[in-house]
């Protein structure tokens, strides 16, 4: 993408294993802590980072890190191992692949989920692991994926924003540093922002 320059990367092994661990379809498989344990770690060894499929692609592919299954009208959150890092006056958004929701029915609870440039944080301790919300709205069927198949598709953009100072209120509020993940923005408790260095020193999983 012209003028825009980003990674994806995994999430250290103990995020994953904390989001994973809330997934009742996946703690059922196992007996105990050491077993979930265990699979946690083949199964975050086994994630490979999205892709394009073509190179007129313009979504990535996000992969199911463990198989699955949706019960029409349920809903199940996907820890997918995944976070990126953007720079600023850019944004990931995640969708479900035309597949998916054209066939079956399943589709993101939030229709699309914003992944911000500053989702992913080492100064705050943001760790910007993009969890996927799957809700099957198919009354009848159940709708199961496998290990490694594509479940939503995430597209790079840049964005524009408008001056601060246009509106007092977003002045004092839109010049602040995120602390934590979904949501926090509407609570806002950094006083003065830190600009975030692209691509810095990483922390080993």
């Amino acid at each position: 993408m012209i003028g825009c320059y980003g990674r994806f990367e995994k999430v250290p092994f103990k995020v994953f294993r904390a989001e994973a661990q809330k997934c009742q379809q996946l703690q059922s498989l196992c007996e105990n802590d050491a077993q979930f344990s265990e699979r946690a770690r083949s199964l975050y060894d086994a994630i490979k980072l999205p892709m394009r499929a073509t190179m007129g692609s313009a979504g990535y592919d996000f992969c199911a890190p463990f198989d699955f299954t949706i019960q029409p009208g349920d809903s199940i959150v996907i820890p997918t191992g995944i976070r990126i890092d953007i720079p600023e006056g850019a944004v990931l958004l995640c969708l479900p692949r035309s597949g998916s929701g054209f066939k079956y029915g399943v589709k993101l609870a939030n229709s699309v989920a914003v992944i911000d440039s500053d989702f992913f944080n080492p100064d705050t301790g943001s760790e910007g692991h993009i969890l996927l919300k799957m809700m099957n709205h198919d009354c009848k069927d159940s709708v199961s994926f496998s290990a490694g198949e594509g479940i939503a598709q995430g597209i790079l953009l840049q964005y524009i924003s408008m001056p601060e100072y246009d509106n007092e209120q977003w002045e004092s509020r839109g010049v602040l540093e995120r602390v934590g993940g979904f949501g926090s923005t509407d609570d806002q408790t950094v006083e003065k922002p830190k600009r975030r260095k692209l691509f810095g020193t990483r922390r080993n999983n």
